[in-house]
């Protein structure tokens, strides 16, 4: 196979606030995104991507090597393409025959195409078009997970932990460590790249599943991990106490109890407080002792309010999901099944905070107000933020952002009502 293509469906608004800055397919789960996983198991496939249009800039820049919403490209030839929100074994999709379409159940998950013509962006994340292709070819049945809200992300993601492992290829042995680091269970389930540094005094659990810790990792002393976990590129660990479940993506400065969470990458959580079951997107910041609850009182399964919309999960723990470059000030105490969008600002009450914050609002004496200086100076903390780590925010994603503040003001208007 020589292309493949990475869609959205229309779907992808479930998984505010997440995927607001971003298509679904780039959400971490196991070790990669779903577009990373298929890409680096194939890697000498040519890719691209259709995306939401407001999407389409920052992800080209972001992705240089990769065909953005592009109608010439997708009508070039035969092509498989992917419903980014359909995690499934790659193996699977690139054994798919010419004119075959896999689903799982009634959802679609990907379509080898030999001809093309029909197929433009639009008619991609339309949808029907697509779907009345696959309809008139011939079908399989596929292995996988439709992901369809933010959640279902952190249930799924033991699971391709211990997949990706198993799929990775990796020297014999681990690294020669401190005698005072202890592996407990199987060596063969632990791999620590020969570039991280761990101090003495670690334990790493790998009775109940595999444990990866990439290149550049440092781990400080007194810091426990338990398998499944993933422990991305140039992610520290400080006097961590890491539960089973979790993924972090690269360049994290993580401390404090985590449980069955996935940090997305570029965030920071030093110090102490509880994450459990929640989802971090980049260059979010939580204060000290800034901590979640993910499991009521009464043990019923826990609804949460995406985009103000209570939806039921279907599950008892479900944590938080914050938007990226959201900071959280010193004991915020965020409720079980909270969201909370792109670029909020917290400074807590003393109480538990409302489980739904719009993007671009800060929480501020017990009410949920407009930015205090508008988008402007969110703009200048988010460059002086990444900065820090040697990103930039670049005019695209600056565009991104003004259009997605102007897009959720009805959201954070209604919001705001409410706490008056």
């Amino acid at each position: 196979m020589s292309r493949i293509a990475f869609f959205e469906d229309q779907a992808a608004s479930q998984f505010s606030p997440l995927a607001l800055l971003r298509p679904v397919f780039e959400l971490l789960c196991g070790h990669f995104s779903n577009r990373e996983r298929c890409c680096s198991r194939f890697g000498d496939s040519e890719w691209g991507a259709v995306v939401r249009p407001e999407l389409a800039e920052s992800y080209a820049e972001e992705h240089p090597q990769a065909a953005v919403n592009q109608d010439d490209w997708l009508q070039q030839g035969p092509i498989v393409l992917v419903n980014g929100r359909c995690l499934v074994e790659p193996d699977q999709l690139f054994a798919l025959q010419p004119n075959t379409a896999a689903w799982i159940g009634e959802t679609l998950a990907a379509i080898h195409l030999s001809a093309t013509q029909a197929l433009t962006t639009d008619a991609i994340l339309q949808g029907e078009t697509v779907l009345e292709i696959a309809r008139g070819i011939s079908s399989v049945q596929v292995s996988g997970t439709v992901l369809s809200y933010p959640w279902d992300l952190i249930s799924e993601n033991s699971r391709w932990l211990c997949d990706d492992f198993s799929q990775r290829s990796k020297p014999a042995g681990i690294t020669a460590l401190d005698s005072r680091v202890a592996i407990m269970g199987s060596v063969e389930q632990v791999f620590i790249d020969a570039s991280a540094r761990l101090d003495p005094f670690i334990v790493i659990d790998a009775t109940s599943g595999p444990v990866w810790i990439d290149r550049d990792v440092r781990i400080q002393a007194f810091t426990r991990i338990e398998g499944p976990a993933y422990i991305g590129p140039q992610t520290e660990l400080f006097r961590a106490n890491v539960r089973a479940g979790c993924s972090f993506g690269p360049v994290c400065r993580l401390g404090g109890e985590i449980e069955e969470s996935i940090v997305h990458g570029y965030a920071n959580k030093y110090h102490d407080g509880f994450l459990g079951h929640s989802y971090v997107c980049p260059w979010v910041n939580l204060g000290a002792l800034t901590t979640n609850s993910d499991l009521k009182n009464d043990y019923s399964n826990v609804s949460v309010p995406l985009t103000g919309e209570s939806i039921k999960s279907g599950s008892r723990k479900v944590g938080c999901f914050i938007g990226d470059h959201t900071k959280t000030a010193l004991g915020s105490l965020f409720n079980t099944g909270s969201s909370i969008g792109v670029m909020s600002l917290i400074l807590p009450a003393g109480e538990l905070l409302p489980k739904h914050l719009p993007s671009f609002t800060r929480f501020w004496h017990g009410k949920i107000e407009p930015l205090p200086n508008g988008i402007q100076s969110s703009l200048e903390t988010a460059q002086v933020a990444m900065s820090r780590r040697d990103k930039s925010l670049t005019p695209a994603m600056e565009r991104l952002l003004q259009s997605l503040h102007a897009r959720t003001e009805a959201e954070r208007q209604k919001a705001i009502s409410r706490t008056v």
